[in-house]
């Protein structure tokens, strides 16, 4: 027949609950050296009795080093947990406060935009109406200002530009001169060419006078004539009547 399970709950009869006192005990001993052997650990045991007596084991010759060493990294791990609870509580104390200025920026925002206007009273309408115009008066002066800035740029391009048409006109102006001055130049020179030539066409080409009675072959002539003709050979060496 198996053992039975034990219910846990303190054992009402006295002499029982010393019986297995004594008998646990020497378990829990038992174990614990078994425990520092193996596994080559550090193992404190303290008990106290019902009736106040001390059992104790250490796998070390000194139990109260290895308590000490219990007392520093206690102190320690309560330290690291105190101060790891107080960074939780001013992490959370920060959350808390750009949680509430991120709400408050939203309905400013909302405000602004003319929504959620209800629950405002009418000190808070004025004071909205007041950061609007100001708003606004910011805006048309730095819009003002952005279109001077603009004008200005536009207007100093304008110089730029103005100054070199001016330069490109200059240049058109010498270039037109000296073009002219090579046209007068050469229409000069054809001038003094046909110059020269005129007295020649002059010389080859001049009109004579003659009878109007003049024809081609023998004409026969009276006295008169042939007296005038002598007369007018004598004088020019021209005979009229007689084409040469």
């Amino acid at each position: 027949m198996g053992r039975g399970r034990v219910e846990l709950k303190r054992i009402e009869n006295k002499i029982n609950r010393q019986v297995t006192f004594a008998k646990r005990r020497n378990g829990l001993l038992k174990k614990a050296y078994e425990l520092s052997i193996l596994c080559d650990a550090e193992v404190a045991v303290i008990i106290f009795s019902a009736r106040g007596k001390l059992y104790e084991f250490g796998s070390s010759s000194s139990l109260p080093k290895i308590l000490e060493r219990y007392q520093q990294c206690s102190a320690s791990g309560a330290v690291e947990a105190g101060t790891s609870l107080r960074d939780t509580q001013s992490r959370y104390q920060e959350y808390s406060k750009l949680k509430a200025r991120v709400e408050v920026l939203q309905r400013s925002e909302r405000n602004l935009l003319g929504e959620d206007l209800e629950p405002l009273s009418l000190k808070e309408l004025e004071q909205l109406e007041n950061q609007l115009e100001m708003s606004l008066k910011r805006i048309r002066t730095t819009k003002t200002q952005f279109m001077l800035d603009h004008l200005s740029d536009l207007r100093r391009k304008e110089q730029v530009l103005l100054e070199s048409n001016r330069a490109l006109k200059r240049k058109l102006v010498e270039a037109g001169t000296e073009n002219q001055n090579q046209l007068l130049w050469e229409s000069s020179g054809e001038n003094v060419n046909y110059s020269r030539q005129a007295p020649n066409s002059e010389v080859f080409f001049q009109p004579l006078d003659c009878d109007p009675t003049l024809q081609i072959g023998y004409h026969p002539v009276c006295a008169d004539q042939v007296t005038a003709a002598n007369n007018g050979q004598s004088s020019n060496g021209f005979v009229p009547g007689w084409m040469l």
